[in-house]
């Protein structure tokens, strides 16, 4: 991770939605962005997140990552708090219906509320786009150009193994 202040946030639900939300901070990691990692649960800790919501964006703070499972009300509690950019991760749980209540917790927002959603377990996903929107923002698309070509360049390889 960069030394400069985070620019973007992830958050979960809960230490059970780490394994898939670690993801999102790998890659960020290897795009270079800043980020901060924090737990703020919807319906335990619901002060706190209007807290975080509300005050995320005077922290320098220009997009969040909310991953939650079940009934996956953390992005868009959040979305509706902050006047910041909310990519929901729908997470599969061990008491989730098959993932489909998170994917559509996250993905069923009313109008004014809206949330960015990626697949489920999708983390890294968000954490590119988070990334992509912060370097929209500033003009820096480099990261996110040489990211692409390395995944090109991995697809190249691939079928060149598997061609006959």
């Amino acid at each position: 991770m960069t030394n400069a202040a985070p620019k973007i946030s992830i958050i979960m639900g809960s230490d059970s939605d780490l394994p898939i939300m670690q993801d999102a901070a790998d890659v960020l990691d290897e795009l270079g962005y800043a980020y901060e990692l924090d737990i703020v649960s919807a319906h335990r800790t619901p002060e706190r997140m209007m807290a975080f919501s509300q005050q995320a964006h005077t922290r320098g703070i220009r997009v969040i990552i909310a991953g939650a499972g079940g009934a996956a009300h953390l992005p868009g509690m959040v979305a509706s708090l902050t006047p910041l950019p909310v990519i929901g991760v729908p997470i599969k749980s061990r008491n989730s219906i098959d993932g489909w209540d998170s994917i559509l917790s996250i993905l069923q927002m009313p109008n004014g509320v809206p949330v960015a959603t990626v697949a489920l377990n999708a983390a890294r996903n968000a954490g590119i786009l988070a990334a992509q929107i912060i370097a929209a923002g500033s003009g820096e698309l480099r990261s996110i150009i040489d990211y692409k070509k390395r995944l090109e360049q991995a697809v190249i390889e691939k079928a060149k193994k598997v061609k006959r």
